[in-house]
C-alpha cells in the first residue's frame, strides 16, 4: 500500500511540473502578424455617373439587390441560398475544417482508456499439474504527449485559421453566387427586350413589304423594290429564333443556378418585364475598406495566418518530445477479492524521443513551410491588387456606359424620326426604297445597342457590389488585416 501511494504521489508530481512547465514554455516558430498593405486614400478613377466617395451602408451592402426594387430578382436570390450547390459545398468544406480543427484541439489534452479482462487458464497434466487458474482485472489507462515546445498548439493555431478561412470561402462563394444569379436575370429580361424589339420590327418591315408591294403591283416601282424589301423582312424574322433560344438558355443556367432542374422557373420568368434600373446614387466608400470586405482578401489572408503556424509545427520537430503514461487498475486471481485493497496495481512511465540524425529531413521541411509561407504572402498581396483592379474597373465601365447609354437614346429618338420620314417620303415618291431600308436597318441596330446598354449599366453596378464584396452578412469576427492609406499627392 505505501508503494502505491508513494507511485501515485511520484506520477502526481510529475504531471504538475509538466503542467507548469508547459505553461511556461513559448512555442516554437515565428508568430503571426496580419500583413500591413499599402492602400490609395481614394479610388483613383474619376467617380461619375451618380458614384460617391461616401462611407458605405453596410446593411444595404449586404443586400445589395434590394436597391433595383425588383421582387422577382429578389425572390431568385433567397432561393440561390437555399438551393445552389456549390454553396451547399461550400458549408461542408466549413464543417471539415472545424472537425479538423477539433482534432486538433484534441492532441492537447491527455487520453485515457478502460479495460477489463477474465481469462482461465488450465495446465497439461504432461508438463503442469493440469490445475486451473483464473484471472481477473480491471484498469484504467492515460497517456499524455507534452506540449513542452508548442508544435501541437501552433497545429491548433493552424487548425483555427484554416477553419476561418473555409468560413470567408463560403461568403467568397455566396458573393459570386448573388452576383451571378442577377446577372443572368438581368440577361433574361435583356433578351426578352431584344425579342420584343425584333418582333416589333419584323411587324414594321412586314408593312414595309406591302408598301413596296401595292407600289408594285400599281406600276410604280419595280420588283426590285419587293424583293429588297421582303430579304429585309425574312433577315430580321431569322433573328427571332436564335434570341429565343439564348433566352431559353438563359433561363436554364438560372434554373441550375437556384439549384433546380432546368424549366422550373419557366413560369415565373414567362412574363416580359424590363431590366431592372438602377439607383441615381451609389456609395463606393475608401479602398481600405474594401480589404475589410472582400471575402477572398479575407480567406487569403487566413491562408497565411494558417501557414504561418506551419513553420512552428515544423520546428517542433528539431526538440525532444515527452510523453506521460500511467495505469490504475485491480488484479485478481478470484472475482470476489477483484475490488479488494489488496488487489491494487498502479504503474507509471515517463518518456522521451529525440530524432538525433534523420538526414537533415526536418530542417528541409521548415525550409518548405517557410517558403508556402512567402508563397501565401504573394497570393495574398496579389489578392489585394486584383480587389482594387476589379473596383477600379467596375467603376469605369458603370460610369461610361451610362454616357454611351445617354447616346443611344438620342441615336434611337433620331433613327426613328429618320424612318419615318423616309417612309413618307417613298411613299410619295421623293426617295428611292434604298433609303428607306438603310434607316429600318439603322434604327433596329441602335434599338439593340441601346437594349443591351441598358441591360449593360445595370450588370455594370452588380458587377460593382460583386467587386465591393456584397452579398454577406456579418459573421463572426477574423483578425483584422492592418491597412495603411498612402497619402495622395
Amino acid at each position: 500500500m505505501r508503494q502505491e501511494a508513494a507511485l501515485s504521489t511520484g506520477l502526481t508530481a510529475l504531471l504538475a511540473a509538466s503542467l507548469l512547465g508547459l505553461s511556461g514554455c513559448t512555442a516554437v516558430g515565428p508568430d503571426y502578424k496580419s500583413p500591413v498593405t499599402s492602400t490609395p486614400a481614394a479610388w483613383t478613377s474619376g467617380l461619375q455617373g451618380g458614384l460617391e466617395g461616401s462611407a458605405i451602408n453596410t446593411n444595404l451592402l449586404e443586400r445589395w439587390w434590394t436597391v433595383f426594387d425588383d421582387p422577382i430578382l429578389s425572390d431568385l436570390v433567397e432561393r440561390a441560398r437555399m438551393g445552389n450547390l456549390d454553396l451547399r459545398q461550400a458549408e461542408a468544406r466549413v464543417r471539415e475544417a472545424r472537425a479538423q480543427r477539433g482534432l486538433a484541439k484534441a492532441a492537447l489534452f491527455p487520453s485515457v482508456g478502460a479495460n477489463a479482462s477474465a481469462s482461465r487458464t488450465t495446465a497439461s497434466k504432461e508438463a503442469g499439474n493440469g490445475q486451473t487458474t483464473d484471472f481477473y482485472a480491471t484498469s484504467l489507462d492515460a497517456s499524455w504527449e507534452l506540449d513542452l515546445f508548442g508544435g501541437k498548439r501552433r497545429s491548433l493555431e493552424s487548425a483555427t485559421a484554416s477553419w476561418q478561412a473555409a468560413q470567408e470561402n463560403l461568403r467568397d462563394v455566396q458573393v459570386s453566387l448573388l452576383a451571378e444569379v442577377a446577372l443572368i436575370y438581368v440577361e433574361v429580361r435583356s433578351y426578352q427586350e431584344l425579342l420584343s424589339i425584333t418582333e416589333s420590327n419584323v411587324l414594321t418591315r412586314a408593312e414595309t413589304h406591302d408598301i413596296a408591294r401595292w407600289r408594285h403591283e400599281a406600276g410604280l416601282t419595280t420588283q426590285l423594290d419587293e424583293d429588297q424589301a421582303r430579304q429585309s423582312l425574312e433577315q430580321v424574322r431569322a433573328q427571332v429564333p436564335t434570341l429565343r433560344t439564348s433566352l431559353e438558355q438563359a433561363k436554364y443556367r438560372l434554373d441550375v443556378l437556384l439549384g433546380q432542374p432546368p424549366g422550373a422557373l419557366k413560369d415565373l420568368l414567362a412574363e416580359q418585364k424590363p431590366v431592372p434600373s438602377t439607383p441615381t446614387e451609389v456609395a463606393v466608400g475608401v479602398p481600405a475598406d474594401l480589404l475589410r470586405r472582400r471575402p477572398d482578401v479575407r480567406t487569403a489572408e487566413r491562408q497565411l495566418a494558417a501557414q504561418t503556424a506551419q513553420i512552428g509545427v515544423a520546428k517542433a520537430q528539431l526538440y525532444p518530445s515527452f510523453s506521460l503514461a500511467g495505469t490504475l487498475g485491480l488484479e485478481s486471481l478470484e472475482y470476489a477479492n477483484l475490488y479488494s485493497a489488496s488487489a491494487r496495481a498502479a504503474q507509471g512511465l515517463g518518456k522521451a524521443a529525440w530524432t538525433l540524425f534523420d538526414g537533415g529531413s526536418i530542417r528541409q521541411n521548415v525550409k518548405l513551410q517557410t517558403a508556402k509561407q512567402e508563397e501565401a504572402l504573394s497570393l495574398y498581396e496579389s489578392t489585394v491588387l486584383t480587389a482594387l483592379k476589379d473596383v477600379e474597373s467596375a467603376l469605369v465601365d458603370y460610369a461610361n456606359e451610362q454616357m454611351r447609354r445617354a447616346s443611344l437614346e438620342a441615336a434611337v429618338k433620331a433613327g426613328r424620326s429618320a424612318f419615318e420620314l423616309a417612309r413618307d417620303q417613298y411613299n410619295s415618291g421623293l426617295v428611292s426604297f434604298q433609303t428607306v431600308l438603310d434607316t429600318q436597318q439603322s434604327l433596329l441596330s441602335t434599338q439593340d445597342q441601346l437594349a443591351v446598354s441598358q441591360a449593360k449599366v445595370t450588370s455594370n453596378l452588380i458587377s460593382l457590389y460583386k467587386a465591393l464584396g456584397g452579398g454577406w452578412p456579418p459573421g463572426p469576427a477574423t483578425p483584422a488585416v492592418a491597412t495603411h492609406t498612402a497619402s495622395s499627392k
